[in-house]
């Protein structure tokens, strides 16, 4: 059981390290935040069936979670229409 735990940890730990480090690319920056919240999904997952908890906030976690990700990529995709590029460096802040 330990061992899992360590992996959640390392899971999580990788990307926030990838959040940080690679953010040239604004896809790059949403497959590392999807990570962190799978992690974060397998980090609820053992917590709830150590302590024999119901399972439905789960559910509830996986929803948002893919409401998440939609957004993420439609805010992608017209970012690439308007723009051409993902290139975080080449979007006008003001």
């Amino acid at each position: 059981m330990m061992n899992l735990w360590i992996v959640a940890l390392m899971m999580f730990l990788f990307g926030n390290l990838i959040f940080v480090s690679k953010h040239k690319h604004l896809l790059i920056v949403l497959m590392s935040l999807e990570f962190i919240v799978l992690s974060i999904f397998f980090f609820m997952l053992m917590l709830l069936s150590m302590i024999k908890y119901d399972l439905y906030i789960l559910m509830i976690f996986l929803v948002f979670s893919v409401c998440e990700g939609v957004l993420g990529l439609s805010i992608l995709v017209s970012i690439i229409r308007f723009y051409g590029n993902d290139y975080l460096q080449s979007f006008n802040l003001i």
